[in-house]
């Protein structure tokens, strides 16, 4: 598998990174292609990097908007593309076929409340509603312990914690090579489990020891590393840092923890396994 990430700002764009969003790749004659997370900003370069219309599936890890709100424009996109759309401004479109998506349930109603605006006083409205989210996309509902196929990849759900229902996901190709990634989470029993023995560990680390005392929320660098070490996962990849967190103190905290290799995620890096 090859990871890429797209967008790796935290809780919002920040100043040359955009909110989350990563790509899977499998090296395969007919590769299967998923991302994770289609967060605020992030279709812009998501397009730099791959044909939207090629990917597998797309795997939400939760629906705070810094992680799934571009998919209202992935929806425009896949929607009314003219190589798609029939033709008629009246209808919503058609598409050759519907992209799936996996997510935690009430995916499918968030999104389109966040497209859908009333018409007011538009004197062509006509009582037209084009937020039907499933012209576009099929979901799938993940829960803690879901299983779901996508191609060649196999995807887990882990329920972490965070104020809403949110999932670290991991993933395992037909080698049996394993990627987690930690969604939004703090420090917890299932995010440990389902980092066990991976051989990439994608992880949150949006807050500072000392200075971040919430809990529930976020992991810090310090956090992020204990977890990871009692994972023991191969490797670990800081990820989701605002622009108000010094990316050298969280890497410094999960040094202390963590016995393996630390990365910081940026924009456009890849990693394979």
């Amino acid at each position: 598998m090859r990871l890429t990430a797209i967008g790796t700002a935290g809780s919002f764009p920040g100043r040359g990174a955009l909110a989350s969003c990563y790509l899977i790749e499998t090296d395969e004659d007919a590769p299967t292609r998923i991302i994770l997370d289609l967060g605020s900003g992030a279709l812009s370069p998501l397009q730099e990097t791959i044909d939207t219309d090629r990917l597998s599936g797309i795997v939400l890890s939760h629906l705070h908007p810094d992680h799934c709100m571009d998919m209202t424009g992935l929806y425009v996109k896949h929607c009314f593309d003219p190589k798609f759309f029939n033709g008629d401004i009246s209808d919503t479109g058609t598409i050759r076929t519907r992209t799936p998506v996996f997510a935690p349930a009430g995916a499918k109603d968030r999104l389109s409340r966040a497209f859908y605006t009333d018409p007011g006083k538009s004197p062509v409205a006509n009582g037209g509603d084009d937020s039907d989210f499933d012209h576009a996309f099929e979901f799938t509902d993940i829960d803690h312990g879901s299983r779901h196929q996508i191609g060649s990849l196999t995807i887990e759900s882990f329920l972490v914690d965070h104020p809403v229902e949110a999932y670290a996901l991991r993933i395992t190709d037909a080698a049996g090579k394993v990627i987690t990634y930690s969604g939004d989470s703090d420090e917890c029993d299932n995010l440990v489990t389902a980092a066990k023995d991976a051989d990439l560990f994608l992880c949150e680390a949006a807050f500072q020891e000392d200075r971040d005392t919430a809990r529930g929320i976020h992991l810090t660098g310090k956090r992020a590393g204990r977890v990871a070490q009692n994972a023991e996962a191969s490797a670990l990849v800081l990820t989701h840092i605002p622009v108000w967190t010094d990316c050298s103190i969280v890497r410094g905290e999960a040094a202390g923890e963590y016995r393996g290799p630390i990365e910081l995620a940026k924009p456009g890096a890849t990693w394979s396994v």
